[in-house]
C-alpha cells in the first residue's frame, strides 16, 4: 500500500452508531502524482515517490522543474517516497485519490511537523516547577536551578533539560484508525489528533505495528 501526504484541515467530532462521540482529525489528502517510481534494478529497492499540493513557479529550480517535468506537473509543493512490493501497477503522472490508498478502518501511521513555539524556558518546555519565591532567591523564579555536574565530568550532560527552540518538530503518531472518507474532496477523517497546526502538511502511511484491522464505526458529519 502507497502512502499519501496532504494538509491538516483541523479537527472536529462525528457520532458513531451506538451514539458515542469520535474525535476526528480532517485531512485534506490528495490528490498526488506520482513522480518517481524507484526500482530494484535502478535503485536497489522498490518505491514510488509522489507529490503534493502546488508552489510558486519562481521557487522552483531548474532541476527540479527538470525533475517534475516527467510527471507533466511542474508546480508540485512537496515530495514524498513510500516502499512498495512492486511499482508495476504505477506509471509517473499517474494520479493517486484517498479512496485508492486507504478505506474505513484502515490502521494509519501520522507524520507532521508540530507547532513551532520559539525560544521557551524550562517551565513552558518542560513543565519544571521553578524556584521558590521567597527565602532569598532574586531574579531567578522560574529558572531551572543548578545545572553543573560537579568534578565530574566536569560539563553539562548531553540531553540535560535547559532553555531553548519548543516545537517545530518532525514527529509521528502510530496506530490511528480511518474512521470514513469522503471520496468527493478527498477528506479523511482520522480518529484522534495528528501533529501539526492547521494548514500543515502531513504523510499519512500505513501503519508499522498494526497487524490488522480495527472494525470502522459507522459515521456521518452532522
Amino acid at each position: 500500500m502507497v502512502g499519501l501526504i496532504g494538509t491538516k484541515v483541523g479537527m472536529t467530532q462525528i457520532f458513531g452508531e451506538g451514539g458515542e462521540l469520535i474525535p476526528v482529525t480532517v485531512v485534506e489528502a490528495g490528490p498526488c502524482t506520482v513522480t518517481q517510481l524507484r526500482t530494484a534494478e535502478a535503485d536497489g529497492y522498490e518505491a514510488v515517490q509522489v507529490g503534493f499540493g502546488v508552489k510558486q513557479d519562481k521557487l522552483i529550480n531548474k532541476a527540479t522543474r527538470g525533475h517534475l517535468g516527467k510527471a507533466g506537473k511542474l508546480n508540485i509543493a512537496t515530495l514524498a517516497e513510500f516502499r512498495v512490493g512492486d511499482t508495476a501497477a504505477f506509471k509517473v503522472g499517474q494520479e493517486i485519490k484517498a479512496s485508492d490508498v486507504v478505506v474505513a478502518g484502515d490502521v494509519v501511521d501520522v507524520t507532521g511537523t508540530t507547532r513551532g513555539r520559539g525560544f521557551s524556558g524550562v517551565m513552558r518546555r518542560y513543565n519544571f516547577q521553578g524556584q521558590s519565591a521567597t527565602h532569598g532567591t532574586h531574579e531567578s523564579f522560574r529558572g531551572p536551578g543548578a545545572v553543573g555536574a560537579c568534578a565530574y565530568p566536569g560539563r553539562i550532560w548531553k540531553g540535560q533539560k535547559m532553555p531553548g527552540q519548543m516545537g517545530n518538530k518532525r514527529r509521528t503518531v502510530q496506530n490511528l484508525v480511518i474512521v470514513a472518507i469522503r471520496e468527493d474532496d478527498n477528506i479523511v477523517l482520522i480518529r484522534g489528533a495528528v501533529p501539526g497546526p492547521r494548514g500543515g502538511e502531513v504523510v499519512i502511511r500505513p501503519a508499522v505495528k498494526a497487524q490488522r484491522k480495527v472494525r470502522p464505526a459507522s459515521s456521518s458529519s452532522e
